[in-house]
């Protein structure tokens, strides 16, 4: 008898269990030989789907395909368990070796996790969900699942493909303790094992359910050598065309070379220092594009703080490469769960069982293959992003997490990693140097010493790419910076008047604020000035509440307005300051960390076109910052530096932008911070370290209530960090938003799938076209939003899109008539 793994729903083509398995068995073997766990990966494949092979699932999928539109009750078979099952009786339960109990672990977790996320070993309630599930949960054909697969497959095949893999258990645990990597390590790997398996299981049942035959491998090798050729063309397009001369892009040439000889160094973790404004984006492709060449790297991926860099230097790059396809941007998950697919999805830390997700429901099912893997050469994502990969809930994210081994990752403006996540992120990068053989380049002008925190970053020797920084510095300075801060901060009305008076000195301003209601405020201010009389002046604003195509067309026509010379005033948050390549006259800021200051600084006389320029520090009457504590905790640490400049500005060579300031400023900042870095979990008294780590006080808590040690070599309570990781806290979740006639249409066609109209490929290119056309939204305004009844769902439920008069065309999503507006920052 063929037992069935999937029915295809456009021609009831079957696709068996035995064809299934092998298939996913070879995809997961090649995702997991980049970092040496072929074999963790392909047995974790091979029996994954071992429970399908029974008269009930047979029964049961043939019921769900025959009725799609009803089909059984999600979860009524139970199929994923079988496999992990299998794996504990044979080389766990019997064995007295600690190295085939840990394989064994390993492998049987992300086999009962595949339909939602990986399990506790040992939970806060004192239970192995773990154990329950592969020792206790009621499966009626298990012996008829075993015997079905052993027919197949020899056992002593399989006894020597485990062995192999409990070898590699072995090398890497040695790897980790030679060279001292944190304990929340072996978790990294399970969450690599299982990230192989999610992607082969999916790519699989998408290629079946497409039914057009393996997709042809991309040539990386060929197109990154393309694309250095593209580079190298446009190189020299800039050392020879206007101003190529003047001393900066002299300066930024030499960078740029300095970056290539880099890149014949072995792997490891860098750093580029290079100052706002010194081409960072060319001279790290260019570092990344010849390390590519040169050391057979699979990826290029640039990880950002914010979506508008994303826009920007992708856009760069694709006017430079011209192979448009090559390249992914990857802003966020347009797909939100519902209350539902969450349940399904997701493995709460419990005693109760998972609800299976086998998904015949074939409009979730569409959803699952299409969602993206980031199987481009050349990825753009976000902070928030990489880190989900490794911590977030489900298998959403972590199926992208192979994808980051064996690739140059290039973090820009790394100083924006979250603090209560730098233990985490460390380790994140330690794991992929040492563990993925990925190089790790470190971009910022304002390098926040990572390696000097506990779980520090294990930077490479030498690290820093540009030589005498000290010298460049000078040869960068363009503004000084001017403290005009009060205790009791200013006002709209009177920020306002400030700004009016600097445009009786300068043509352009820029203005940068904390949150989003005191931009708003500022603009209302100026707005009665916008284009009036002699002093009138084009007024822009920008915010998050506005998609990044819309962000993308105001930061073209202010660009247009800059460069002709017109009179230009711009109200933003802090998504400007970082990144985005435009130049003003004069910026002012508003009080917050140094590095933020750095960042804004950073886009006033950007090119050098005046000796020096004014970037004036205030202090906004307008901003809340108490749910926003690291820019609160920046903001004091800045005011301590400023008072000490007024007194000793010596100490810091007499610039509060020099790396002195910026060292002193970060080791303030991280000495108030210490205690969030471990990403503690006020609720369970435990931060995710300890939960991911050796899980002591769950240990200690089952050992009291039960007498006895839970019968694991695995302690992680991988299910509890996952529940509890947000990169940002406050929750978001993404809004398509009507921005223009291509949104609108967009949005038409994604709601055509309601009548079944999209298949799987075309379902996919849509939701990649969405990134541009999203906005996050809180919950304190989906709220106000809901009430107005301005949000209504496509796709069943699993994407929200806006009504077209909560957009306005200034300032983006309206959670009411009036704009109110959340403070939060971006």
């Amino acid at each position: 008898m063929d037992y069935i793994a999937h029915i295809r729903e456009q021609d009831k083509t079957i696709q068996t269990v035995e064809a299934h398995l092998r298939e996913v068995k070879e995809y997961s073997e090649r995702r997991g030989r980049k970092i040496g766990v072929k074999h963790l990966a392909g047995i974790a494949g091979w029996l994954h789907d071992f429970g399908k092979n029974t008269n009930e699932f047979y029964n049961y999928i043939q019921q769900a395909a025959a009725n799609p539109h009803a089909p059984p009750k999600r979860g009524s078979v139970d199929h994923s368990t079988a496999g992990g099952r299998f794996i504990y009786r044979r080389y766990h339960a019997g064995s007295t070796k600690g190295l085939d109990k840990a394989t064994a672990e390993w492998i049987a977790n992300c086999i009962i996790s595949h339909h939602g996320g990986l399990r506790d070993f040992v939970s806060a309630e004192q239970t192995s969900p773990f154990m329950k599930r592969v020792v206790e949960t009621e499966l009626k054909e298990y012996e008829q699942a075993e015997r079905e697969f052993l027919s197949l497959v020899p056992v002593e095949e399989l006894d020597r493909y485990f062995a192999s893999a409990a070898a590699e258990v072995n090398h890497l645990l040695g790897i980790v303790k030679q060279h001292k990597l944190s304990e929340i390590t072996p978790s990294l790997l399970i969450k690599y094992m299982f990230s192989c398996l999610i992607d082969a299981d999916r790519t699989s049942t998408r290629i079946f359910e497409e039914g057009t035959g393996p997709e042809q491998p991309i040539e990386q090798a060929a197109f990154f050598g393309r694309a250095y050729d593209a580079l190298q063309q446009h190189l020299h397009k800039l050392e020879t065309g206007k101003n190529a001369d003047h001393p900066i892009n002299r300066l930024r040439r030499e960078m740029s070379r300095q970056c290539e000889e880099f890149a014949f160094k072995p792997s490891g973790i860098y750093t580029l220092s290079i100052p706002t404004g010194g081409g960072k984006t060319l001279a790290s492709l260019r570092y990344a594009l010849k390390h590519a060449i040169e050391h057979g790297k699979e990826r290029i991926i640039y990880i950002v703080p914010y979506t508008t860099i994303i826009e920007q230097n992708a856009d760069e790059i694709r006017q430079i490469i011209k192979e448009d396809d090559m390249i992914l941007e990857h802003h966020s998950n347009v797909i939100d769960e519902d209350k539902k697919d969450r349940a399904a999805d997701t493995y709460v830390s419990s005693d109760r069982d998972e609800m299976e997700d086998e998904a015949y429901d074939f409009h979730r099912k569409k959803l699952k293959l299409a969602r993206d893997n980031w199987d481009r050469p050349i990825i753009f994502t976000t902070m928030v992003q990489f880190l989900n990969t490794f911590y977030a809930k489900g298998t959403r994210n972590v199926r992208r997490l192979h994808q980051l081994s064996n690739a140059v990752i290039i973090f820009d403006e790394v100083q924006s990693v979250p603090i209560h996540c730098i233990s985490l992120f460390n380790s994140a990068l330690n794991f992929l140097h040492i563990l993925g053989n990925s190089s790790l380049l470190l971009c910022t002008a304002t390098q926040p010493a990572l390696d000097f925190v506990k779980h520090g970053l294990r930077l490479s020797e030498q690290p820093e790419m540009i030589g005498n920084l000290a010298e460049v510095g000078k040869s960068f300075k363009r503004v000084e910076i001017v403290d005009r801060t009060t205790p009791l901060g200013w006002k709209a009305d009177q920020l306002g008047e400030f700004v009016l008076e600097r445009m009786d000195e300068v043509n352009s301003t820029l203005i940068i604020l904390n949150t989003k209601t005191a931009a708003r405020k500022l603009y209302d201010e100026l707005h009665e000035h916008d284009g009036l009389g002699k002093g009138g002046f084009k007024l822009f604003h920008l915010s998050t509440n506005m998609c990044a195509a819309h962000r993308k067309a105001v930061l073209k026509q202010m660009r247009e307005a800059l460069e002709a010379e017109e009179r230009v005033v711009c109200v933003s948050t802090q998504l400007i300051e970082a990144g985005v390549d435009i130049s003003f006259e004069c910026v002012v800021r508003s009080l917050a960390g140094l590095d933020s200051i750095a960042q804004a600084a950073g886009r006033c006389n950007r090119h050098g076109k005046d000796a020096l320029r004014q970037v004036y520090i205030i202090k906004s009457a307008d901003e809340s910052l108490k749910q926003l504590k690291e820019i609160q905790c920046g903001a004091d640490q800045t005011t301590r530096l400023l008072a000490e400049f007024k007194v000793q500005p010596e100490l810091y060579g007499h610039d509060l932008l020099s790396a002195a300031a910026v060292k002193q400023y970060f080791e303030y900042y991280f000495a108030q911070m210490k205690d969030e870095m471990q990403y503690r979990i006020k609720r369970l008294d435990q931060n995710l370290f300890q939960l991911l780590g050796a899980n002591r006080y769950y240990l200690d808590a089952y050992k009291n209530k039960h007498g006895k040690l839970p019968g694991v070599i695995t302690p992680a309570a991988l299910a509890t960090a996952e529940q509890h990781f947000e990169a940002i806290s406050n929750r978001a979740i993404a809004v398509l938003v009507p921005y223009d006639a291509a949104a609108k249409k967009l949005i038409a066609d994604l709601n055509g799938e309601l009548n079944g109209e999209l298949d799987i490929r075309k379902l996919g290119d849509l939701l990649k076209q969405s990134q541009q056309y999203v906005v996050n939204i809180y919950d304190h305004d989906r709220r106000k939003l809901e009430k107005n009844g301005d949000l209504y769902p496509l796709l069943h439920g699993h994407v929200l899109a806006l009504r077209e008069p909560a957009y306005n065309e200034f300032f983006g999503v309206e959670s009411e008539g009036e704009g109110v507006w959340q403070d939060a920052v971006l």
